[in-house]
């Protein structure tokens, strides 16, 4: 018995003209199209192989078509994708990736500074964060997760084994002078910050002046006019000075003294003179942030220097009787 050849079913007048308006139309999915194309055919009663050919597609390909279309109808012709392959990583691996990427490689006491993608990818299957990772794939990554490769700059860093400890208590000294937090008992109400620079010494810098024009052509010729130079350095007759300087950071203002020299002495006598400052009977309320003095400039008299009188650039605070 000869087997019945496989035929579309029977379609009506609108599934026909809905067939035609996919096969004309010139945008949209093209295998939709080709399906489109072969139902269509087989409606006008080639038979598969004859689609085959047409198609350029296998027998096999072209009875899957016309069996769907005979089961699910038009819903058939439009491809289902299925959303692609699950992702490589997970959501924890990534994040782990990416603090891994962001964290210095000496925290993991290995013996660089940056993390290059070679050693990132060999570190990650080491600690078994991953189980294999290519460096573009760990490019694109990194690239998805925001981090990308970038100069940095260098900085210097404390070899005080205390150094975190000391930090966390000038932060919470911060805190306290600013009032973000309470103070405890023993915790100090007045904080100044300190610091000195020096020598200071006369460093001239390269600037502009008036000097004779010179052509493109005599530019390099022995004969044409030469510009005036400025010295480099000059002889320090006078020795040099040191600055010390403290930050009210209550007022954003910084205040200094200019010393001939710099040692135990002149420096704790600065910082005396910042303690005396701060004090409530001199300066304002006791809730000060720094010890940078708000008392007004003092005048020397020129009796007493041989001067004309001059303001200093730091207040002085008249001295404080003991006790």
């Amino acid at each position: 018995m000869a087997r019945e050849r496989l035929r579309v079913r029977e379609i009506s007048n609108e599934e026909g003209n809905r067939l035609l308006a996919i096969v004309r139309r010139s945008s949209g999915s093209v295998v939709t199209w080709r399906r489109a194309q072969m139902v269509l055919l087989s409606a006008q009663g080639m038979d598969v192989e004859q689609i085959a050919k047409v198609s350029f597609t296998s027998p096999d390909r072209v009875r899957d078509v016309i069996n769907n279309f005979n089961q699910d109808g038009f819903d058939s012709l439009y491809p289902r994708y299925a959303g692609g392959c699950p992702p490589t990583f997970t959501l924890p691996q990534r994040q782990q990736v990416k603090k891994i990427a962001l964290s210095r490689p000496v925290d993991h006491g290995l013996p660089f500074s940056t993390w290059s993608l070679t050693k990132l990818a060999s570190f990650l299957m080491a600690e078994g964060v991953v189980d294999d990772i290519s460096h573009e794939g760990l490019r694109d990554l990194l690239g998805k997760e925001g981090v990308s490769f970038q100069v940095i700059k260098t900085f210097k860093q404390s070899n005080d084994p205390d150094y975190e400890a000391k930090k966390n208590r000038v932060l919470e000294l911060y805190d306290i002078a600013d009032g973000k937090a309470e103070p405890a008992d023993g915790d100090p109400t007045v904080v100044f910050c300190m610091d000195e620079f020096g020598p200071l010494n006369l460093l001239p810098r390269p600037g502009k002046q008036w000097a004779p024009a010179v052509g493109r052509k005599d530019k390099g010729s022995q004969d044409a006019p030469r510009r005036r130079r400025r010295r480099a350095t000059y002889k320090r007759t006078q020795g040099v000075r040191h600055l010390m300087a403290a930050l009210d950071l209550s007022t954003d203002k910084m205040y200094g003294h200019v010393k001939l020299n710099k040692n135990r002495t002149t420096f704790l006598a600065f910082a005396a003179t910042c303690a005396r400052c701060t004090r409530p009977r001199c300066a304002s309320p006791s809730s000060w942030t720094t010890s940078a003095p708000t008392c007004p400039p003092t005048r020397t008299s020129e009796s007493a220097t041989g001067r004309r009188p001059t303001t200093s650039n730091w207040p002085t605070c008249p001295p404080t009787p003991p006790g």
